[in-house]
This record gives structure tokens, C-alpha cells and sequence, in this order.
């Protein structure tokens, strides 16, 4: 198929998304909200109404007074599946002021805020460098500062890199690092300045203990009581009061600490930490064995 033929089918596909969006979340849709969302002209948001329409034709009904399209009490979504956690992050977006907030297809957004996180640079050299040496399964040099207090000042050292990892504050670069001769992560702000490409031996399959994963199984904390017990049971989705997390053993980690299930038993309240690790024994184990 020719790229404009599939960029215009793309294109077709995401007007009609967008109008069972609209539908689905607020309920009402006109031409000119196609108009303004997509820069199209009048005659084909009519068409990709009447297109929606076909697919879809109990999902939407003409409201001559108002000049729109209003959802039926029948609606049934046929292209999407609508999610609250992908209309939080968009509202998310918003309230953090990103540039993808321009994004969203609400046609109007609530008061929304978000909480800001200090920003870390990372430089845009340093992200190209390790993308080059990822695809092309090379070993890279780079200057690190590390926490290490046996290592005060920058040093250069060889790594090769193989996948990238959030914590959900800062971003890592999984890698096995030929100065340590181990597998392990490095901070993508702290790498100052890259150099030189390399052969390396070294490949992600080796990296055993990012490819295998860990049941994190959490449940409420049993400090709170029956009814909040319930109610945390209800929040993280729980079946029988428990709820099993598949977690990349090189990042258990970082899971604790962002769930503060480091800290859950020192706690005066145990409502600042609402739920433990039920297999903490097993847990406890597969990060020492992370940690090594």
C-alpha cells in the first residue's frame, strides 16, 4: 500500500476514535469538533459521521435542535475501549502543564493539577549515544558519577547497554558494566558525557535478572481495619483480598521503595502504608539476589 493511502486511512481511523471519544466521555459530538481537532474540512467530518454512523449504527442519534450528535442510550463502543487510567493521564498531562496536554480530545478539561517532581537533565548526546549502542549491541564508554563514596569524582567506564527502566521518578540504563563485570543499573542524569563504541560479548539475555520476573503478591495491610481493609481490597482491584504484580527482579528495588513497603512495619499509621507484601520471604530473597 502507498504511505499516503496508509497515512490516510491512519488518519480516517483516528477521526472515527475520536468521535466514539467524544460519545463515550461527553457524550455529544458536531463537525466542528472534528474541524478543530483534525483541520479538516466541513464535508469530511460530515463524512466521518455518517462513516462512524455505519460502523457503529445504534451508537449515535441527530439532535436537530442542537445540530449534534448525542449518544444513544444503546451506545456500545466498537473501535476503542475506554479506560479511566488513559483519560487520568491526560488529565494528568494537563495538570502538569506538558506539551502532550495540547493532545487530549476532551473538548473542555475540570480544574486539574499535578503534583511537580524535581526535573533531572539528562543530556540529549548522552540518550542518541545509548540508542546507537543498543541497536547495534555495543559496549560504550562513559564518564558516571556515581554515589559511591569510595569513587568522589567522575570515572570513565565501559558499559553495554540493553534496555531503559522508569521507577516512576527517574530514568536507568540497564547495562552490564565491564568495570564491576555485572549487570546493573546506571542513572541517566549521572552519565556527564559519552565516547567511543566498542564489540561487546555482553547481550540482554545474560542479564538473568532483568528478564525474569517476581509475583509480587500485596494485600491490605492487616493493621487497618475491616472496612478499610475492604476498601484498599477495592482500590487496587484485589480478588480475595489479594492482588499478584509481575515485577522484573531488577527493578523489586525500586517497586518497594515507590510503594514505601520498605517502611510499612516502622509506621505509626498503617494507613500511609495500605498494603504489605504477602510473600515477603520470597521477596526478600529475589532482591538479595538483585542486589548482588
Amino acid at each position: 500500500m502507498p504511505m499516503h493511502a496508509r497515512q490516510l486511512r491512519w488518519g480516517v481511523e483516528k477521526r472515527l476514535e475520536f468521535i466514539e471519544f467524544r460519545l463515550f466521555w461527553e457524550g455529544v459530538i458536531n463537525r466542528s469538533d472534528l474541524v478543530d481537532q483534525f483541520e479538516v474540512s466541513v464535508p469530511q467530518a460530515s463524512n466521518d459521521l455518517s462513516r462512524y454512523d455505519k460502523l457503529a449504527p445504534n451508537n449515535m442519534l441527530y439532535d436537530k435542535s442542537g445540530k449534534r450528535y448525542v449518544r444513544s442510550p444503546s451506545f456500545r463502543p466498537v473501535l476503542t475501549d475506554p479506560s479511566a487510567d488513559d483519560l487520568l493521564v491526560q488529565l494528568q498531562a494537563v495538570g502538569a502543564r506538558e506539551t502532550v496536554a495540547s493532545q487530549t480530545w476532551l473538548s473542555s478539561t475540570p480544574p486539574t493539577d499535578s503534583l511537580p517532581t524535581p526535573h533531572r537533565v539528562v543530556s540529549v548526546d548522552v540518550i542518541r549515544a545509548l540508542l546507537a549502542a543498543i541497536s547495534e549491541n555495543k559496549a560504550l564508554e562513559l564518564h558516571y558519577q556515581s554515589m559511591n563514596p569510595d569513587h568522589p569524582d567522575p570515572i570513565w567506564r565501559w558499559i553495554s547497554p540493553h534496555a531503559f527502566a522508569s521507577d516512576g521518578f527517574r530514568w536507568h540504563i540497564r547495562a552490564y558494566c565491564h568495570r564491576d563485570n555485572k549487570f546493573k543499573d546506571f542513572l541517566l542524569s549521572r552519565i556527564l558525557k559519552t565516547r567511543n563504541l566498542n564489540e561487546s560479548q555482553a547481550t540482554a539475555k545474560g542479564d538473568r535478572i532483568w528478564n525474569e520476573y517476581l509475583n509480587v503478591s500485596l494485600i491490605p495491610n492487616p493493621k487497618l481495619t475491616e472496612s478499610q481493609q475492604r476498601a484498599i481490597s477495592v482500590d487496587y482491584g484485589m480478588k480475595g483480598r489479594r492482588i499478584d504484580i509481575p515485577v522484573r527482579k531488577a527493578l523489586l528495588y525500586y517497586f518497594k521503595k515507590r510503594l514505601r513497603l520498605d517502611v510499612a512495619d516502622a509506621l505509626d499509621r498503617p494507613q500511609e502504608a495500605p498494603v504489605i507484601i504477602e510473600n515477603e520471604e520470597e521477596f526478600d530473597s529475589a532482591l538479595k539476589e538483585a542486589s548482588a
